[in-house]
């Protein structure tokens, strides 16, 4: 446990990445494999839930302490963290311990009961740990406790220590650590052995992911050498199939197989050694629908034929990575799009063949019919609903004409356009030059500073979390929450400003004096009976401070209600 502890205080301690990476590699090297398993899971940001009720940890540590409940209060209010609180407060350990317990005996053996005892037997253990631990252990135990051990520490990061200490590459490492994996020695062993053919059945590829495109794509050069497709507004996801199993995985490694009984179907089509990269979207009459109906179906485990008939999944696959069983990650773009083309191809001709109408031509590009008003398109709709959609290219002269056709986005439910060159490999992660994002450019509303609240962790002591209002019959409504947007000396200016204007207090919310306006950015709006504005927003953040505007100026609820009018789905 101090060796993890230490390593935690090594991290934290410093903002220079080949420090941070280094002392991963320090800690992996001279850690015992069952507790190197642990720090893995936990740096990777696979914590446990919260494992006792936050307030009872308050009154514990409090009379342990023995400070009053008003007095722990007002240090929590101070702190904002729970963990960080307790830590604080709690008297200094002076006991000698007879011997060093690992990571792993303390998570197996002390941290993962909790979640089964009652409440005294809860005290008795947390009294127990608290007593044999040092400041630094206790602090990141109790971030263990809470659910809200995070470090700073990215996955690349992690990764990148991992192929050190193994003297391997870090795309081996980055695939040997998604999907489900068991914190144990053995597995521990397996992450940094030299062996690279290794594959586990089920196990997904890293995502590549697109940096955003600012300025515009004519920094790219020419379009001739670049794919353009329509980035689509869903559940990013990976089709597995080996060995005559099926799996699909979302872009959080969650195994959501049986929540996409359609999406199943296309996976168990496939031939064994594929896995495709692609969008699963809710699908009806030949477009996608709003990702407000395919919330309908996350998270559900339990899918009734209304829910199946009401919100059909789609999938748009838009790579491929293996082929008969080969890793084709480096192959180009342009090979690995053929390919694609023949599985998506072979696999609807199949299903074409044993269950739907011959008419259809599948050799129209969807996007060209999503983008068409013609009777073509709207008949060939009505005769076939295929669920594996191919995420062909836009077409297009000049970036101007490219411009122009992303317009419609909105129109189209979709966000814009994905931007890959055709000779780029399939990376793993964020990486600038091959993939890039040409979002449509967000909603924007001006609204008005009415409630504020301390953040967390480092924020704690400023007022960083913001209820945003408009107005409605003369009065400010809350509209939305922003967290980000402002830089440092910003947040510290609207700090001041609500210590000095603050109405009334609820607990650690402010209400303060509606003088301050901001643009707000966000992606999309819904209909929501959940909200007191009746509508919600996805992604709220806030683009720009408004100094030019008083909260008169700012926007009613009138106005951004049209906005709705822009979002709706064409006839």
């Amino acid at each position: 446990m101090k060796q993890f502890a230490d390593l935690y205080a090594s991290i934290d301690e410093t903002n220079k990445t080949g420090e941070k990476v280094q002392a991963m590699v320090h800690y992996f090297m001279q850690a015992p494999p069952e507790d190197a398993a642990w720090a893995v899971h936990f740096l990777m940001g696979r914590r446990p839930k919260r494992l006792v009720n936050g307030p009872h940890m308050w009154g514990w540590a409090a009379e342990l302490s023995g400070l009053p409940m008003w007095l722990f209060s007002e240090c929590y209010e101070a702190v904002g963290d729970t963990a960080e609180t307790i830590t604080l407060v709690l008297p200094e350990n002076e006991n000698e311990r007879a011997e060093q317990l690992g990571l792993d005996h303390w998570v197996r053996n002390r941290l993962l009961p909790l979640a089964t005892m009652d409440e005294e037997g809860q005290k008795e253990e947390l009294y127990r740990a608290w007593n044999e631990l040092d400041r630094t252990e206790r602090f990141v135990f109790n971030k263990l406790i809470t659910g809200a051990f995070r470090v700073g520490v990215s996955a690349d990061l992690v990764t990148r220590a991992l192929a050190q200490v193994g003297g391997i590459e870090s795309s081996v490492v980055a695939h040997r650590l998604m999907g489900n994996w068991d914190p144990s020695a053995d597995f521990f062993r397996s992450l940094i052995h030299s062996e690279t053919l290794d594959a586990g059945v089920s196990r997904p590829y890293p995502f590549c992911l697109a940096h955003p495109l600012e300025g515009g794509p004519t920094s790219l050069g020419s379009p001739e050498e670049w794919h353009v497709e329509w980035k689509w507004d869903g559940i990013r996801a990976q089709l597995i199939r080996r060995d005559g199993r099926s799996f699909v995985w979302s872009r959080g490694e969650e195994l959501i197989t049986d929540r996409f009984p359609e999406i199943l179907g296309i996976c168990e089509s496939l031939p064994d050694g594929t896995v495709i990269d692609g969008e699963i979207l809710a699908w009806r009459d030949g477009r996608p629908m709003k990702f407000a109906e395919l919330q309908k179906r996350i998270g559900r485990k339990l899918l009734s034929k209304k829910i199946l008939q009401d919100v059909p999944a789609a999938l748009v696959a838009f790579d491929v990575m293996e082929w008969e069983g080969r890793d084709i990650r480096s192959r180009p773009l342009s090979e690995r799009r053929k390919v694609l083309e023949g599985l998506v191809d072979s696999v609807n001709r199949t299903v074409e063949a044993e269950d739907l109408p011959v008419h259809f031509d599948r050799a129209t590009p969807i996007d060209a019919l999503m983008a068409s008003d013609s009777s073509d398109y709207r008949a060939s709709v009505k005769l076939v609903e295929s669920r594996f959609l191919l995420a062909t290219r836009v077409q297009a002269a000049s970036w101007e004409d490219f411009a122009s056709i992303r317009s419609a986005s909105r129109s189209l439910n979709v966000e814009g356009f994905m931007i890959k060159r055709l000779d780029s490999p399939y990376l793993t992660g964020r990486k600038k030059g091959g993939w890039w994002k040409w979002k449509v450019d967000p909603f924007t509303v001006d609204a008005v500073l009415i409630y504020a609240q301390p953040g967390s962790g480092k924020r704690a002591s400023l007022f960083t979390d913001y209820t945003f209002g408009v107005w409605q019959d003369g009065a400010l409504v809350p509209f939305a929450k922003a967290y980000s947007g402002l830089d440092d000396e910003e947040i510290r200016r609207v700090d001041a400003f609500v210590r000095r204007n603050t109405l009334e207090k609820f607990g650690p919310v402010r209400t303060v004096k509606p003088e301050l306006v901001m643009e707000l950015a966000f992606e999309g709006i819904q209909i929501s009976s959940r909200h007191k504005s009746g509508v919600a927003v996805r992604f709220p953040r806030i683009s720009r401070w408004r100094h030019d505007k008083q909260a008169v100026d700012a926007d009613s609820l009138d106005n951004i209600k049209a906005l709705l009018a822009t979002m709706d789905e064409p006839g």
